[in-house]
């Protein structure tokens, strides 16, 4: 490389074998701290006015306002719409099938494209990039050095580059200047993808190729699909290490005993994860490895709607200072002050903070291997009991089935009844590899650490969604601190009738009707014909992984018949 040309606190580089003119040169800026020998030429950009390098927050809050891309809120947190897409788009992303991905993929939970589809894509968003200013990022995904993996994430966007540098753990200063990627990501929300072309389906895509370690992004402003990204890289690398990727929360207990959250989006899995008596490891994505369990980020991504100081304190103190990003909160035209009761733009609304804005973080990110596993279920059917204990082969038939239900006002199109939702690990759409390989995993890691697994309904009692009301936050955490804390492998069980699992009969604190939910309706013969059209959802949904798992497996399932007895 000919040295830099230094002006004014920016460097522009030259290559020697550049065919450019002089003045060209002199136009390509970069600041920021990097790796001078890894810049953004080696990925292939060329002709870039400026690439911002791993810039803090308060310089990505100037970019941010000064590009009119965000606002501040009156407590210092930054604002930003997504436009269009207020959360992921699952049928936008394809993954390149070539001789790595061909065996190895569970093609049926994904799309592929071709390896040439995926460089015409790459060339043109090359091409795309050309004149303008971009914001990169030099992150680790994974608190465990053995495990993790370096990522460059090169955005348009200077609030994504804040969201990204939020979400994933960062380097110290000193390791920035030796960084070389083994993941890198493009995040271009201007560029339009075309289907004829690119072989996707619109102009918003998200294209892997795992061979080249590439993710590129089009079309949508959603943060949410860099940090996917990652995770599902992860998802598909680590099995092969020995290493569980778990969509999940996680925390430890004062004497070192660490517990899982699992739960799709509305259950609970980051309140109830947030415990002011245990120190929080992460709240979404986490592996299981030889020396125990480690988050895979940086950050904590919240949804917000309907938050309260008063019901999440921690949670609603750090999405409202500085540092924090929210993501499509609707802010008072007069005092700045977010309203999180407001879901006019979406019910999706979130915010991303860094983990330190949480008193009882983990700073290592790093905790031992796991005593309790915990499946949530925000069961709008309102049968499930508010908690039961699970055998390993249960654990994994519900880790399969990675259930909860929907109901009216967390989707458009929703009506009044319930509409289950399964999703194969509690994370279907991050999922490269087949999920009974992450089931069969977790049950050897289950076994061989003696863990008790549980599985909590979050949802409702005394009736389904629309009759009965909300499972009481106070029996929920009631619940979990026995079962925490072993208290509640003391208690008296009975074998559910429906489910098969066991059930406790009493805890001190919590009332005994609540425990057998049958005796929470007024309606009993509704509650068993509701109990038994459930348990045939689990039965019909169940019928995809029968062939990939053990005969104690297929046993597990819910053997309550349709017919009538």
């Amino acid at each position: 490389m000919i040295p830099g040309i230094r002006d004014r606190g920016v460097w522009r580089i030259a290559a020697r074998n550049d065919t450019r003119s002089f003045w060209e040169i002199l136009t390509v800026q970069e600041t920021g701290v990097r790796n001078g020998a890894f810049g953004a030429d080696k990925f292939g950009f060329k002709n870039l006015k400026q690439v911002n390098w791993n810039l803090g927050t308060a310089p990505l809050y100037e970019h941010s306002l000064r590009n009119n891309e965000a606002e501040l809120s009156a407590g210092g947190a930054l604002v930003a719409e997504t436009g269009v897409f207020t959360g992921r788009s699952p049928k936008d992303k394809f993954t390149v099938r070539d001789a790595l991905t061909d065996k190895t993929m569970w093609w049926g939970g994904n799309q592929s494209i071709t390896s040439e589809q995926f460089e015409t894509l790459y060339q043109d968003f090359l091409k795309h990039c050309e004149g303008k200013t971009l914001f990169a990022q030099d992150l680790y995904g994974g608190a465990d050095p053995k495990f993790r993996i370096k990522t460059r994430v090169f955005t348009e966007m200077a609030w994504h580059s804040l969201f990204i540098r939020t979400l994933l753990r960062r380097p110290e200063m000193a390791e920035l200047a030796n960084f070389a990627p083994e993941l890198t990501i493009v995040d271009l929300p201007s560029f339009r993808a075309d289907p004829k072309r690119h072989g996707c389906k619109s102009e918003n895509v998200v294209a892997i190729d795992f061979t080249r370690k590439i993710v590129l992004i089009a079309g949508s402003q959603y943060a949410g699909e860099m940090k996917k990204s990652v995770f599902t890289t992860l998802n598909y690398f680590l099995p092969a290490q020995g290493v569980m990727p778990m969509h999940c929360s996680a925390n430890v207990g004062p004497d070192g005993d660490s517990a899982i959250f699992f739960g799709l989006s509305g259950t609970g899995k980051t309140t109830l994860s947030a415990d002011p008596n245990r120190t929080l490891i992460g709240d979404d994505e986490t592996g299981w490895g030889p020396d125990g369990i480690f988050n895979f980020e940086g950050g904590c991504y919240a949804k917000t709607i309907k938050l309260s100081r008063e019901a999440e304190p921690a949670i609603y103190d750090a999405s409202i200072c500085f540092g924090a990003v929210l993501e499509n909160v609707v802010l008072d035209p007069v005092t700045r002050e977010p309203d999180f009761d407001d879901g006019s733009k979406t019910e999706n609304t979130r915010s991303a903070y860094p983990l330190e804005s949480i008193p009882n973080a983990s700073r290592t990110g790093r905790a031992g291997h796991p005593k309790n596993l915990v499946m949530l279920a925000a069961d709008a059917f309102g049968v499930m009991p508010p908690i039961a204990k699970l055998t390993p082969a249960q654990a994994m038939y519900h880790f399969l089935s990675g259930y909860t239900a929907k109901v009216a006002g967390t989707e458009r199109g929703l009506g009044n009844e319930p509409v289950p939702e399964f999703s194969a690990c509690f994370g279907s759409p991050f999922l490269p590899r087949d999920p009974a390989e992450y089931g069969q995993l977790l049950k050897e890691l289950i076994a061989k650490h003696n863990v008790d697994c549980w599985v909590v309904n979050t949802g409702w009692t005394g009736g389904k969604y629309g009759t009965g009301s909300r499972m009481p936050i106070k029996v929920t955490r009631a619940l979990l601190t026995a079962a925490l804390n072993g208290s509640l492998r003391n208690a008296q069980f009975r074998t559910d009738k429906y489910f098969g699992f066991a059930v406790p009969t009493a805890l001190e604190g919590v009332p005994s009707d609540i425990l057998d939910p049958v005796n929470t309706w007024k309606d009993k013969a509704e509650f068993d014909k509701t109990a038994r059209a459930l348990v045939g959802m689990f039965q019909k949904n169940f019928e995809q992984f029968e062939k990939h798992v053990d005969a104690e497996v297929r046993a597990a399932a819910p053997e309550v018949k349709l017919a009538a007895e």
